[in-house]
């Protein structure tokens, strides 16, 4: 898997804490106004840019995304974020209740995301994909990474050992929900490019619809480009890897508003067809082939035989996929969680 450096933007060491935001998609817009009331340095200002309007506001209209390109022009010009001097790397490590992961900051490709060598295995909506192509095309930059995973491999292990042994943070922060960001810059970067050479697949874990933007801009501007090399900034998009061993899988929740004209029980008639299903007292569930779900004032667990879902198709077997290819679909006339 080819990874290159890249000459960031980002923020100064004193200030950024400030312009660290949460990701644009785990917090509304009225959540976004009332963080960027209190912080006009946080990067909710160019990723949320809706929240200098009124609520009422179309938050895809030009206005918006032209009062986040001011932010962001802002920012460079005072000295806010600043250009690295040559093209780097980053060490990015988060602790969170005590578990720790560390993944590298670099630029990959959108040719091997379009290629299947990044693999997605989340279809992604229309409008947010829509918005995250116009916001990374009017910004002419990536303001947030996407969020990868590779199956571990030993040498790059010491490479990163390495780092965090010889080099001191550039940045060390602990955010208010408690979570710790470290960042170290890698000037040497040969070492870690060569290894990932090694690494044939890497996955997305977070960040579809910022993949599938960065994929179209690129194809729109090489589209556009008579001169197009394949060496231009559009060709490639911001990403953090992490090896898979390190991440801990939270759970995902669907609100289904009504049961598409079944009572509670002939809704659990129709889901024990899938599984076994009993009453618990908490949604916690002990392992895959599972999932919990909320109905008249009780918990219930269903489990399924992954054998009797067996499939050639790795994506199929997913939890997420039964859940929807089994359940929702079939039982809820939920064809599109998209859209339905």
């Amino acid at each position: 898997m080819e990874i290159r450096p890249f000459s960031a933007l980002r923020p100064q060491p004193e200030i950024v804490a400030q312009v660290a935001s949460l990701p644009y998609d785990v917090v509304s817009t009225e959540e976004a106004r009332q963080l960027t009331t209190d912080n006009p340095l946080s990067m909710l200002n160019v990723v949320r840019p809706e929240v200098h309007f009124p609520p009422e506001i179309d938050p895809y209209s030009d206005v918006v995304y032209a009062k986040a390109v001011e932010y962001f022009q802002k920012w460079q010009e005072d000295g806010t974020l600043l250009r690295e001097d040559s093209p780097c790397l980053y060490l990015y490590e988060q602790e969170m209740e005590g578990r720790c992961q560390r993944g590298i900051v670099a630029k990959c490709l959108t040719k091997d995301y379009e290629a299947g060598l990044i693999k997605k295995h989340e279809k992604t909506r229309p409008d947010k994909e829509n918005d995250r192509t116009r916001l990374t095309s009017e910004l002419n930059a990536h303001p947030g990474p996407v969020f990868l995973t590779y199956r571990d491999q030993l040498r790059i292990d010491a490479l990163v050992d390495a780092v965090v042994s010889i080099n001191k943070p550039l940045y060390n922060v602990t955010a208010e929900d408690g979570i710790r960001h470290t960042v170290w810059k890698i000037q040497d970067t040969a070492a870690l490019v060569d290894a990932f050479g090694e690494v044939p697949y890497l996955y997305v874990a977070d960040g579809h619809h910022r993949a599938a933007s960065a994929a179209r801009v690129g194809r729109e501007r090489r589209e556009a480009n008579p001169h197009h090399t394949g060496e231009e900034d559009y060709n490639s998009f911001l990403c953090v890897l992490f090896p898979a061993s390190q991440l801990h899988i939270l759970g995902y929740h669907r609100l289904v508003k009504d049961l598409n004209g079944l009572s509670a029980e002939e809704f659990i008639e129709e889901a024990r067809k899938v599984g076994n299903i009993e009453a618990v007292a908490s949604p916690e569930l002990e392992g895959p082939g599972q999932v919990s779900f909320y109905l008249e004032g009780q918990w219930y667990r269903l489990t399924w035989e992954g054998s009797a879902l067996s499939s050639d198709d790795p994506v199929d077997v997913l939890d997420v996929s039964v859940l929807q290819n089994q359940l929702l679909a079939p039982i809820l006339g939920i064809e599109d969680p998209r859209t339905n």
